[in-house]
């Protein structure tokens, strides 16, 4: 049967998968060790490559004190003022090298802009520059029944469900602006993709409505996003949850574009039981 009241916000507790730190859940069971091949292949998620990196880090391609980054020598390039005397054809400018390191400004003669100097505002890194201004939170999981709570039966429904919320599903927005170029965003969910047990994902398209043992639907599928015919077998399953993201840009000068992220839940354990009939 379904068991228990619907999750506490604030729940403590739960497992994030290996190598996530900083996840949510809303189990109050104590952690367990996660899946290797389950949710540990997820994360944040993004399509794109970085226009401007340094040692693996993403910079700005221009910064309003340093110019314009050069991904070659890893040098920001800014015309120097005054420019003095310099030979004909040629031009001074300051080199802040190493990213753009505090202390690591030279002079330098060149008789043509470096790589990247002078280049427009790019609208993608411009958008990722205004997502990386929100947060998109990773979805606290709940599940009913729920360990913690007592064991559900083989064949009796499930019922899953996330904290509903701007952070967690969206819609949100923001801008970011550079030399004259502003770009827009909004951040919405498209979907959550609860996995349930290998090979066993289950597509919803909302955060679900929690589950009451007292409430009108007690007993019954959920209406949203559940297994309507429960689990197959008796066993304890590990569920969590993953959101994707879609953040849709567009810049003031008439480009647009989506960039794809996606966001991982903790570890909720689910134990399953078989109904056992005496007879005489």
């Amino acid at each position: 049967m379904l068991a228990g009241a619907p999750a506490r916000a604030a729940d403590p507790g739960g497992s994030c998968p290996p190598g996530q730190t900083d996840c949510d859940v809303w189990d109050d069971d104590p952690p367990i060790p996660g899946d290797p091949g389950g949710p540990g292949r997820g994360g944040d998620g993004g399509g794109g490559t970085a226009k401007c990196q340094w040692n693996g880090r993403v910079i700005p391609c221009y910064d309003d004190l340093l110019g314009w980054f050069n991904n070659g020598d890893g040098c920001y390039y800014k015309l120097a003022e005054p420019q003095g005397d310099p030979p004909p054809g040629k031009q001074y400018y300051v080199a802040s090298c190493n990213g753009g390191a505090t202390g690591q400004q030279t002079l330098v003669l060149l008789d043509a802009p470096p790589p990247g100097y002078g280049t427009p505002p790019d609208p993608e890194e411009l958008a990722r520059r205004a997502l990386a201004s929100i947060s998109l939170l990773r979805p606290r999981a709940a599940v009913a029944p729920r360990r913690s709570k007592g064991p559900g039966l083989v064949g009796l429904p499930v019922w899953m469900w996330a904290s509903p919320g701007a952070s967690y599903f969206g819609p949100l927005s923001a801008s970011a602006s550079e030399r004259g170029l502003t770009v827009d965003i909004t951040a919405k969910v498209t979907r959550i993709v609860w996995h349930m047990a290998p090979g066993l994902d289950v597509t919803c398209h909302g955060p679900g409505t929690p589950y009451t043992a007292d409430g009108p639907r007690a007993g019954s599928p959920s209406p949203d996003c559940g297994l309507p015919n429960g689990y197959p077998e008796a066993r304890t399953y590990q569920v969590y949850a993953t959101t994707f993201w879609t953040v849709e840009w567009t810049s003031s000068g008439g480009e647009s574009g989506e960039i794809a992220q996606s966001r991982v839940s903790g570890i909720v354990p689910v134990q399953i039981n078989e109904l056992q009939v005496v007879t005489r």
